[in-house]
């Protein structure tokens, strides 16, 4: 069952948030860009409010939460609701799909990822952007999970638990980047971008058909 109660009663804090930590989330968005293609038509799966999909380009959404869903519609973005084990788009029609902070929230995500594939045409790709359990700011996102309406029930991952799941759905070719080197609160400018992982806390992974 797709967890979108907290987005559904907390959309507004959910918003505020990305003001809040107006670095660090133009940091994850630089990160998420250097891995997107140009020019290619792509969807993002959990798009949310839209704060990734609107800046990057991309046209299509899926997303679970109506309020979330409208929100994203506002800034341009064709919407479907659904949900990533389920994504209601034949075979082979995009040339990547992005999933940013999705990954945590979804009840299976070996189907989740298989769905990624199927809607993939030849040679796509799938990009991951998420928080690195194995880091500080995972392991502070983890002890405090209870405090926050959106983590409570949240499942975090590490980069070496989500490469074997991704080879078993047949995705290769891995490019790792991070950003996300300090602690969020002390975040007063938009952090690098380096390419691997294992230092920041903020993990994207681009993974090809």
């Amino acid at each position: 069952m797709a967890k979108i109660e907290p987005f559904e009663k907390h959309a507004i804090e959910y918003e505020n948030w990305f003001a809040e930590h107006r670095f660090a989330y133009e940091s994850e968005l630089e990160a998420v860009k250097q891995q997107v293609p140009e020019n290619r038509c792509g969807i993002e799966i959990g798009v949310g409010s839209g704060r990734f999909a609107a800046p990057l380009g991309i046209e299509f959404g899926v997303e679970p939460s109506a309020k979330m869903g409208k929100i994203a519609q506002q800034k341009g973005i064709n919407v479907v609701r659904g949900v990533a084990e389920a994504v209601p788009f034949g075979n082979s029609i995009f040339d990547f799909a992005l999933m940013v902070t999705t990954i945590c929230l979804v009840d299976d995500l070996e189907a989740s990822f298989k769905e990624a594939y199927r809607i993939l045409k030849p040679g796509g790709s799938l990009i991951i952007g998420f928080i690195n359990r194995d880091t500080p700011v995972g392991r502070s996102y983890e002890e405090r999970k209870k405090d926050s309406p959106f983590y409570q029930v949240a499942t975090f991952y590490s980069v070496e638990e989500l490469v074997p799941l991704l080879e078993k759905v047949s995705f290769k070719n891995f490019q790792f980047n991070q950003t996300i080197f300090k602690d969020l609160s002390k975040i007063d400018k938009v952090e690098p971008v380096k390419s691997g992982y294992g230092e920041g806390s903020f993990v994207v992974i681009r993974a090809r058909e």
